[in-house]
Formats: structure tokens, C-alpha cells, sequence
């Protein structure tokens, strides 16, 4: 075999050209989807009357009063997320307790009935302020689930969770993402609310199109299945929803954690985990914090493994993040930042092996392609080779998800010259894949691809030495 040595660039670029009329029939993202993999990280704010009740689920009779955060200052949340590199804010609008942090005119168990700020309080419009004076994504969750409205479990609720909406997106937004939690209890009556689930999504598509709905079913985010931050090792951006609801009639948690094969639309799954033990901030909690390292393993489970991390840090009775969350806020941002600094393949070679036969005919060209590749050339395999031999124990992989996904498993074998010094295989690749193992000294590797085209669909490749603390052996 002879090497055909292309700049990695051109090999990259070349392959996805080649990838585009193949794969047509793939179920691809939307612009707004793609924005959203592109966010990686951002933040969840667990708020409201369970703060300072100590409760994670509030029963919906809980004064309103018991809402009198001492010192709010969404700007503090805001800077910290920004300066954490954190892309967005996620705030609990309304949570399975009914109270609304703004004053809508649809429900009387509201900030307005709270002696915080004499009733002329609202969250919502201070943080919505708060992210665009720093350049952060603003979203909302929105549970339909009200333990306290008295209109809950009839069909006048659907009407009053619509015209939530309306004031949310009239008054806050734009709104990036939209968060549906799909439990459904019981109301003040005893009684159980039948959603309107359709009416709900049209609802959103009308007054906010770019905005991307999360629920177990999407639209167009999905829940990964925990609550642990973990993706799949397996994991397709690729789901079918027909039969299936958000809540009880969401599909099982092992399908939502790895999607399915051969699903008919792309709902990418979203990672969500707290910083403490709970969703609310409790005192109890302040040594229970997750570390900076802890942080980063997560990172590296659910960004890595192609899903974007929802990070929830709730602010505490006085409405500041903790000293203690944001602590490990920055020691989590400084662990990426240094661990991902220096790209090891920053002067690395890459080329596609090419048959002997093909040269000798001088016949390589690009005009055709099949699943054996173009004239000799094998499009999914290929080699980089490093000018010097280095330490790495990270690669990190990328596929070109705006022409869909296809690569189904990969195999990364490593040299030390002629010797075989290590193999990691792995399923999909998706977005992003952060491959770790226990650090070699290379001088090149090889990279086979399974996909379902015969492209080589790789967008992206970077070799690291992360600290090898964090590193699973």
C-alpha cells in the first residue's frame, strides 16, 4: 500500500462533499438545532417556594409569602454563568407547586401575592435582562403540572397553561429553549389534568418558531433517560415519537439514553443533573457540592458522548448562587480550559491509504464513489501521523451532523512507529466523541469507520493530554 498524504483539512472536507447525496434520506437538524449542539453547557435554576421550605416537590399550599429571597440579584447568577462558560439560563418559571415567578394574570399564587419586593417583584424580567446584558441564551421551564390552581384537572387548565405561554413569550422573550416537564399529578380537586400536548406545541411553533422544546418526546430536544448527567456510549440523535407523550407515556429511559438507530427525526438528547444532592438549594447541602473534577467527568459523559450538559445550580434563600456552587463553577471551567488548551495534532498529517494498482494508472480522482471508495481509496479509514512522537491519553472525534448521522462505530488504533501500542473502539460518534484511555506515546493512529454510506463522515479531529487524574483507567 502506498500513503496518499492530503492536508487534513482537505481530507475532512472532501469526505463530507461526498457524504451530501447519499445521505438525503437521513433525518437532519434544524438550523435551531444545530445552534443548540453548538451550546455545549449552560445552566439550570431551580427556584421558588421549595427554597425556602427545604422541599423538592412543594404541595402548592405553601404561602406565598415564604417567598422573600433577602438579597436577588439575577445579575450575580447571570455573570457567574457567563464567567463559568456556561452558553444559557434555564429558570423554573413555574414548578410542580404552581407558583409563578412573574406576576401572571392567570394565577393568584404568584410573586404579586408575595411580600418580596412589596408584590412588584419579577424574576423572569430581571434574569431575561439580566443574560442578554452579558450575551447569555435565555429559556424557561414551565411545568404543566399545578398543584395549587384551582382550574387544574378540568379542560379550562389547557387555557390557562396556553395564555402562560403567551405572557412568557410576549413579555421575556426571545426565549432560546422551552422546558417541559411531563409529571402529572393531582390538583387542589383531587383530579388529574389530561394535556393538550398538540395544542401546546402549535401554541409555541406560533408565537416562537426558532424556539427548541424539550420534553421525553421533543420536539426538538429530548430527555436522556436520568437524571445523572450520563449520556449513552450509544447514542443517536435520532427518535420516533409516534405513540408516544411526554410524562407516563414517554418511551423507556434506555431508548431515550441512546435514541433509536433508525429513528424518523432528529431529537438530540439533553443531559440534565444538579450540582448537589437536590434540585432546590437546601443548607444541608453546602458541603455536598460536586468538585470541579466531578464536573469535568460529567462533562466528559454527556458532551462528549455527542448531548449537551444542563448543569442545574440553584440560587439559595438570600437569591445568590452559593459561594460553594460557584466555587466549583470555576474550577470546572478552568479544568476544560486547561485540559483542552493545546490540540496535539495541531501539525499532524492526515491521508487515506490508496492501492498500489490505482497509482501505477495514475486513476485517483474524486469524480465517483462507492462503498469501497474512490478508485482505491478507502473512505473510512484514515491515518494522522505526527511529526514527533507524543503523550496523549484524549481524541476527540466529530462527525458533520448538519448532513445527518450515519457513523455507527469507529475503531482508533495506536502506534508508536511500526507497534500497535493501543485500540479503543466505540458506537456513534454523533456531534462530539471525547475518547479517553490511559495515555500512550504515539507517533500516529488509524481510524476505521463503520458507516452506513461508506462516507467517512468525520468532521473533526484533536488529540489531547488531559490530567491524568481525571481519566478513567
Amino acid at each position: 500500500m502506498k500513503k496518499l498524504i492530503l492536508n487534513i483539512t482537505l481530507v475532512l472536507s472532501s469526505s463530507i462533499l461526498f457524504s451530501q447525496d447519499a445521505k438525503k434520506s437521513l433525518p437532519r437538524p434544524t438550523k435551531q438545532q444545530l445552534a443548540w449542539h453548538q451550546m455545549e453547557f449552560y445552566l439550570f435554576v431551580h427556584f421558588g417556594p421549595n427554597t425556602f421550605t427545604d422541599k423538592e416537590w412543594g404541595l402548592g399550599n405553601e404561602q406565598e409569602n415564604i417567598f422573600n429571597p433577602s438579597q436577588l440579584d439575577c445579575r450575580q447568577w447571570a455573570r457567574i454563568a457567563k464567567a463559568a462558560g456556561a452558553k444559557g439560563v434555564i429558570i423554573t418559571a413555574k414548578h410542580h407547586d404552581g407558583f409563578c415567578l412573574w406576576p401572571s394574570n392567570f394565577s393568584t399564587h404568584t410573586v404579586r401575592e408575595s411580600k418580596w419586593m412589596n408584590g412588584q417583584g419579577d424574576v423572569l424580567k430581571s434574569l431575561s435582562q439580566a443574560c442578554k446584558e452579558v450575551g447569555l441564551k435565555f429559556g424557561v421551564y414551565i411545568s404543566p403540572w399545578d398543584r395549587n390552581h384551582p382550574d387544574y384537572g378540568t379542560p379550562e387548565y389547557n387555557d390557562v397553561f396556553v395564555n402562560m405561554m403567551k405572557e412568557i413569550f410576549t413579555n421575556y422573550g426571545p426565549i432560546w429553549e422551552l422546558w417541559w416537564d411531563g409529571a402529572n399529578g393531582e390538583g387542589p380537586n383531587g383530579k388529574k389534568q389530561v394535556y393538550d400536548w398538540d395544542r401546546f406545541r402549535k401554541t409555541v411553533k406560533a408565537l416562537s418558531p426558532k424556539t427548541v422544546v424539550f420534553s421525553d418526546v421533543g420536539p426538538q430536544i429530548r430527555w436522556v433517560g436520568n437524571e445523572s448527567g450520563v449520556a449513552g456510549k450509544t447514542n443517536w440523535n435520532f427518535l420516533d415519537t409516534a405513540g408516544f407523550t411526554a410524562g407516563l407515556g414517554a418511551p423507556s429511559t434506555d431508548t431515550l439514553n441512546t435514541g433509536n438507530t433508525f429513528g424518523k427525526a432528529w431529537i438530540p438528547a439533553e443531559c440534565d443533573v444538579s450540582i448537589r444532592p437536590g434540585w432546590f438549594y437546601h443548607a444541608n447541602e453546602d458541603a455536598k457540592v460536586k468538585s470541579g473534577e466531578q464536573l469535568f467527568d460529567l462533562y466528559l459523559k454527556s458532551v462528549g458522548r455527542g448531548s449537551n450538559l444542563l448543569l442545574n445550580v440553584p440560587p439559595d434563600r438570600r437569591g445568590l448562587i452559593n459561594e460553594n456552587d460557584s466555587a466549583a463553577l470555576m474550577a470546572f471551567k478552568k479544568l476544560r480550559e486547561e485540559n483542552f488548551k493545546s490540540n496535539l495534532l495541531s501539525d499532524a498529517r492526515a491521508y487515506w491509504e490508496v492501492n498500489e494498482e490505482s497509482l501505477i494508472n495514475n486513476s485517483i480522482t474524486y469524480r465517483s464513489f462507492d462503498n469501497k471508495g474512490a478508485y482505491g481509496i478507502n473512505k473510512q479509514s484514515f491515518v494522522m501521523d505526527l511529526p514527533a512522537a507524543v503523550k496523549i491519553n484524549c481524541i476527540i472525534l466529530k462527525e458533520a451532523i448538519h448532513l445527518g448521522q450515519s457513523i455507527e462505530s469507529f475503531k482508533v488504533i495506536l502506534f508508536n512507529n511500526d507497534m500497535q501500542v493501543g485500540e479503543i473502539a466505540g458506537t456513534t460518534i454523533g456531534r462530539k466523541r471525547i475518547l479517553t484511555f490511559p495515555a500512550k506515546i504515539i507517533t500516529s493512529f488509524k481510524i476505521y469507520l463503520i458507516d452506513r454510506h461508506g462516507n467517512d463522515n468525520v468532521s473533526g479531529v484533536a488529540a489531547y493530554l488531559l490530567d491524568e487524574k481525571l481519566v478513567e483507567k
